[in-house]
Parts: structure tokens; sequence; C-alpha cells
């Protein structure tokens, strides 16, 4: 979208705060996060100017945010921290019909559980934000508090009369719906929503920035074209780049499926993990992109990561620093001591419940009857069903060799029965061949 560019802005001409308001998007731009701005010549004018008011609007189509939605939440908390105000906006109307995706017509969900995902997303949202700060304090809104008592035709009249179909058709995920099975005029609408949205933003709390992902550039400028013609008055949009593993497709998503930021539907082990695990070619990317230290701290990571890749100091940081973030501190403490307790070095019988399950969940594991468990299993037997070794007899000769233990204690009898004392919590054995590869045996109904 083209704007005309202000001058160049002249720093050196600020004050402190404004300074501060104006660098957080010198800093996007160091940390990759810009992919389209209507004009950030203009955006650096309006926030050296004063506080911007800024909103990212997140629909709850689901019972958590993910990991796509990290990215823009804490891309509006870099410009809180900044000095601006954020909006945190759920869209408990928006999320009624959810916005087209190129794959298919999405499940309506019925109203009663999109309110249920509303007060979840808030909560998780809360989290991240400051709701209490002086002068620049978060405000939640839900874009159903304007739209529930909207007419159709006054919606059609005074929204839908600024909308060129044309434009609306040129939407990637509009265009490929059309090539294929179609799209309903519920989803087609949908971009007419966050485009009021923006105008209702604007109208009451004088907002004039929009973030997103790039993803969301055309639905955002819509808006942009919208409080223009509505109101005569100049906003900005500003989207970041998606982020893609080195093969290309989608970060946040793993073997086993999406990675939430709900502790139920992924643990803070399994978040912990996710991040120690990351592949050493988009660690750099990732840290600019997630990570809040300052720029020589990244530097140094990033050195850290050419010049000792195995001690995977740069994703030791983001585990950290993200479980902090979205988890507490309390709950990376747990996680990390229970890392060391698996591998050796503490003591599994002090880990609580939860963190095991989780840990344990994500390693090879057999699950057996309360009814096998009594007749007995050998500890060659289990390490074959866990998957830690390939057969029985390979599970023998790891226990010759002196490479198998139960709960962290050494087994040298190759015929040795696990029993109930090797239980932990009731319901869990904890295998590990040699120093790296740990496993399990779940009970069920123990």
């Amino acid at each position: 979208m083209t704007q005309e560019t202000a001058g160049t802005l002249d720093a050196s001409s600020l004050d402190d705060a404004a300074r501060a308001r104006v660098a957080v998007l010198d800093d996007l731009a160091w940390r990759g996060l810009v992919a389209d701005s209507t004009d950030l010549e203009a955006l650096r004018a309006a926030a050296a100017e004063g506080p911007l008011t800024l909103y990212c609007g997140f629909d709850p189509t689901a019972p958590s945010m993910h990991m796509g939605n990290l990215v823009q939440i804490l891309t509006v908390r870099r410009f809180q921290l900044a000095g601006h105000r954020p909006l945190a906006l759920v869209g408990g109307a928006t999320g009624l019909i959810g916005d087209p995706k190129e794959s298919g017509e999405r499940v309506l969900n019925p109203q009663a559980l999109v309110e249920e995902w509303v007060a979840k997303f808030r909560a998780q949202l809360e989290r991240f934000y400051d709701f209490d700060a002086p002068d620049n304090a978060a405000v939640m809104v839900n874009n159903y508090d304007w739209t529930q008592g909207l007419s159709t035709l006054e919606f059609l009249r005074d929204i839908g009369k600024h909308f060129s179909v044309n434009r609306m058709l040129d939407r990637e995920a509009v265009a490929a719906r059309l090539a294929g099975a179609g799209i309903s005029y519920t989803e087609f609408s949908y971009q007419l929503l966050q485009s009021y949205d923006y105008l209702q933003l604007h109208q009451q709390y004088g907002c004039s920035l929009q973030t997103g992902g790039s993803d969301q550039w055309g639905n955002i400028v819509a808006g942009v074209d919208l409080v223009r013609r509505v109101t005569g008055n100049r906003v900005h949009a500003l989207t970041t780049p998606l982020v893609t593993k080195s093969d290309g497709s989608k970060f946040g998503k793993t073997e086993s499926g999406t990675v939430w930021l709900e502790a139920s539907l992924t643990s803070p082990y399994a978040w912990y993990q996710f991040w120690l695990n990351v592949e050493d070619a988009i660690a750099p990317q990732l840290l600019r992109i997630f990570s809040f230290r300052d720029h020589a701290e990244i530097a140094a990571l990033e050195a850290s990561l050419r010049d000792r890749p195995q001690a995977r100091e740069a994703q030791r940081a983001l585990a950290q620093e993200l479980t902090d973030l979205v988890h507490g501190s309390e709950e990376r403490e747990k996680v990390e001591s229970a890392a060391s307790a698996l591998f050796g070095q503490g003591d599994v019988a002090d880990l609580d419940p939860a963190t095991l399950d989780a840990a344990l969940a994500e390693a090879p594991h057999a699950v057996v009857t309360a009814g096998e468990w009594a007749e007995g299993i050998t500890v060659a037997d289990a390490l074959a069903r866990s998957g830690l070794v390939a057969s029985k007899g390979a599970g023998r000769r790891t226990i010759a060799e002196g490479g198998a233990y139960v709960a962290n204690i050494r087994v040298t009898d190759e015929t040795a029965v696990l029993g109930d004392a090797d239980l932990l919590h009731g319901r869990w054995v904890l295998l590990r061949r040699g120093r790296r590869h740990i496993g399990g045996v779940q009970v069920e109904g123990s």
C-alpha cells in the first residue's frame, strides 16, 4: 500500500522518551520483524510525536494460543516496553467466523464454546502485557462488544459500501478457494469485520497502528483504508514475517502437532525441550524474534553457536527465557531439575508427578496393563518394549555391557525383573540406556 512518505526523522532532536518510542522500530528491523509497512518513516514520525495506541487481534478458533501467536504477542509487548499503549483484542465476533484458509472452509464453532475460548485467550494475554502501567497500561477489548448489536442493513450501508469486491478477490486465500471448492459468503466477509475492528478502535481509543503476521497484510491494509474513508485520518500497518524452519515448513509444528501456550496442551517440559532442540540453522533467527536480550547478548550467543555448537548455549538461552515468560520461572526450574534427574544428575524420586508425566510422555515409552505388570516384566523386555533397544536380546547385551539403568541405578543382572519398588509415583518406571537415551514404562490402572 502506498502512502505519502514523511521526511527522514532527526533522532538527535528528540528527548529520551521519544527516542525510546522510535527506537523500537529500529529494533524490530534489526530482529528481522518487519515484513511490510504502510510507511515506516511516517510511523517513526508518529511515534516521535507521542505514544501510539496499537493493536493486534487474536481469534479464539482453538482452546489456546500457539507458537505463531507468540510472535505477534511479543512484538506488541516490545511496543509497550518502548512506551506505547497496546489494546489486547480477542475476537469474540471474528472467532465465530474465522479467517479464510486456503485449505478449505472452517467448521463454525458454537457460540458458547467460542466464549469459553475467549476467556482462555484473555487469561493468556494477561501474562504478557502490563495492564497496570502508570502511563501506557494495556486495555483488553473484545470485538463482540461492538458487533453484537449491529444490524445487517447498517453494516452493509455504512461499512460494506467502502469495499471493492475486486480487491477482496485478490487475497491469496480467497483466490485459492475460488480456484478450488469455493468460499462461503461468511468467510468472504471476514475482511469487513476485521477492518471494522480497526475503525472502532481508532474511534474509541485513538488506535493508529495495527500489527500482525504477513499473511494478514490484505486484511490490515483494508482496515487502514476503511479508517481513511470514514474518518479522513491516516493510520498505520506493520506486519512481521512468517517464521519457518530451514526446510521451509511452518515453525511451531512438531510430529505430535501444534506447540501450544496452554500447559495442559503442551507441557512446560515439552515446551522447554522444543526450544532446546531447535536446529542450529534457525537458532540465530529465533533469538532475534523471540528473545528480549539486547543486541550484544544475542550477538554473543550467535558467536557461541558458530564456535561451540555442541554446547547449545543459544538454544538453552531460548528455552530458559521463553519458559520463564510463558510458564514462569518456578515451572522452568522444575523442568531443568527433571532433565538433570532423568539423565542421572539428581534424585528422580524428588520429581513431582506432573513434571515426571510430561517428561516421560515425551520420551520413548511402553504402556502395560496392571495385569501384565503383576505377571512380571524383565528389564531387558522393558528396554525393548520402550524402544530403547531393538529386542530383548539387545536389552540383555546392554545390561551385560553396563549400559542399562532403572531410576538411574545400573542394572547388572540380565534376568532382573521390575517390581513395585521401581515404580515412581505408582505408575512410571524410568529407564536409561547409556548416558543420553531415556525411556519408560507406564503401568495403566496401577
